[in-house]
């Protein structure tokens, strides 16, 4: 399939987790609703490191459908990683994404792929409301408003919950864009082309998430790294106010220590336990901010290290040829 043929074909994309006992309504809510829109598509569905038996129904859909393309990561790397995967791969004049558990309206879906039939490049689906939780959804409140005051990339309300992506847009991410230690969001939001925003009400999930706190913590901690100069310019700002505080302190305590019999203000100026709680102190703040001059520089070293940030199995990509 290529896509100087097929100039409207749109790559929709399913990460899949141990997905066996959803990915079949999946498959054919999204192939009945795309075909009752007369929208050309290709979907490609991304096995994670599944240990169900999705991989064996990915197949058979495949064997269905020849608009259906099934590949598998070489081990679990978490959706963002997926979706750079799908990139690498997809034929389509453009790109979306679509949760195995369709948590993302199907509307929204046609609504941005209208929008990009348009002209808008890049359609932004965000949550206008969500129910997952009122600790879930006060951790990502929260976290998205950090984001917005202290990085450089701007995030809708609630966070960007999906997008849909012109092929320019796709071939710039495939070639300029090193995919370690952050996510698609965040580059597509970065690269900028005016994107258009798509609100939504997101539905409760089915079931348990297979999205736990750890990987959350981790996607957070990635997003923000990689979106934000925050915390290292905060230790330059740390590093210079602590230094002015020192430098107005001494000719106080020199005054204190020879003209006012060791009292400042009134009051007596301590010795050394007051030394040694200051020294504990300075030495707290020197590692912390130490720590976050590591989180920088392992992200560094990952990259120049060259390493892909994803693998494909190649026997998938040599069938899919």
């Amino acid at each position: 399939m290529n896509t100087e043929h097929h100039p409207k074909l749109l790559s929709l994309l399913i990460p899949a987790f141990n997905s066996a006992t959803r990915l079949r309504t999946a498959y054919e809510a999204i192939r009945n609703c795309l075909e009752a829109e007369q929208i050309p598509f290709e979907m490609l569905i991304i096995d994670d490191g599944s240990i169900d038996n999705t991989w064996e129904l990915m197949k058979t859909l495949a064997a269905e459908d020849s608009r259906v393309r099934p590949f598998r990561m070489s081990r679990n790397y978490t959706s963002p990683y997926v979706q750079f995967a799908g990139m690498s791969v997809c034929r389509g004049a453009c790109i979306s994404f679509m949760p195995d558990d369709l948590q993302r309206p199907l509307e929204t879906l046609v609504e941005s792929y209208r929008l990009w039939e348009k002209g808008h490049k890049l359609v932004i689906s965000y949550r206008s409301s969500r129910n997952d939780g009122w600790l879930n959804d006060l951790f990502s409140n929260f976290y998205y408003r950090i984001m917005n005051t202290l990085s450089e990339v701007t995030f809708p309300p609630g966070g960007a919950d999906g997008y849909l992506a012109d092929r320019e847009i796709i071939d710039i991410m495939n070639t300029r864009i090193h995919p370690i230690h952050t996510s698609s969001v965040v580059e597509v939001l970065r690269l900028g082309f005016d994107p258009i925003f798509v609100p939504y009400d997101r539905p409760s999930r089915p079931g348990k998430s297979r999205w736990t706190w750890k990987k959350k913590v981790r996607l957070a901690k990635d997003t923000f790294f990689a979106s934000s100069s925050f915390p290292i310019r905060a230790i330059t700002y740390l590093g210079l106010g602590i230094s002015l505080l020192c430098l107005l302190a001494i000719p106080l305590l020199v005054y204190a220590r020879f003209f006012a019999e060791s009292r400042l203000f009134g009051f007596e100026v301590p010795g050394w336990t007051t030394i040694i709680t200051l020294v504990a102190f300075f030495n707290g703040l020197v590692l912390f901010c130490l720590g976050i001059v590591a989180e920088y520089i392992w992200r560094i070293y990952e990259e120049v290290k060259g390493r892909p940030g994803f693998l494909l199995r190649k026997d998938d990509l040599m069938n899919d040829e």
